[in-house]
């Protein structure tokens, strides 16, 4: 008797082997979809992570430069940059030493328009303050101050593809410092 039913539902193409196969078939097409669906949702959230004033920063940078010191000597530096901008909002990290100087300057930034604002930190002389300047579309002009430590930097960034310079022009504990970097 079960030969029968075999029988009649191979006839009409319900062989009863087919089953498991339909049922991987079918589990196979609704993890496609799900993978598909959480693929898409993680490239519209990367796209709008991208958007905004600092999105032609994104990514990791590296390159040399020079700073000045406050002696007026000079020194070869090799510095990494990392920027992870979100919208109007981006933090970043700048790190560049040579064999006898070091600073690691973080930030955390936001655009109103064309206009700035942030706070930033310099990790090895402990020194912190606001960030307030102009930009746009990867390029801006900010000055970084501090209330109690006395110091104020012009810091200039110029992206442009690949390629991005930062100069820092200070009134203490370096005078200042030139550095290109790509991605």
């Amino acid at each position: 008797m079960e030969h029968q039913q075999a029988y009649r539902a191979a006839g009409a193409g319900k062989h009863r082997a087919n089953k498991p196969t339909e049922a991987r078939a079918r589990n196979r097409r609704l993890l496609m979809a799900a993978a598909v669906l959480f693929v898409g949702s993680i490239a519209n959230s990367e796209s709008h992570a991208q958007a905004g004033p600092f999105a032609p920063m994104a990514g990791t940078w590296s390159g040399a430069g020079t700073v000045i010191l406050d002696d007026g000597s000079t020194e070869r530096i090799r510095c990494r940059a990392k920027y992870a901008p979100v919208g109007p909002t981006m933090e970043m990290s700048l790190t560049c030493a040579s064999d006898a100087y070091k600073f690691n300057l973080a930030a955390s930034v936001r655009a109103e328009g064309s206009a700035i604002t942030g706070a930033w930190s310099e990790a090895s002389r402990n020194i912190s303050g606001s960030l307030q300047g102009r930009g746009g579309g990867g390029n801006f002009e900010v000055v970084a101050s501090t209330a109690g430590a006395g110091f104020n930097a012009n810091i200039a960034l110029r992206t442009s593809g690949n390629k991005q310079t930062v100069t820092m022009r200070a009134d203490s504990q370096f005078r200042g410092a030139n550095i290109t970097m790509s991605r």
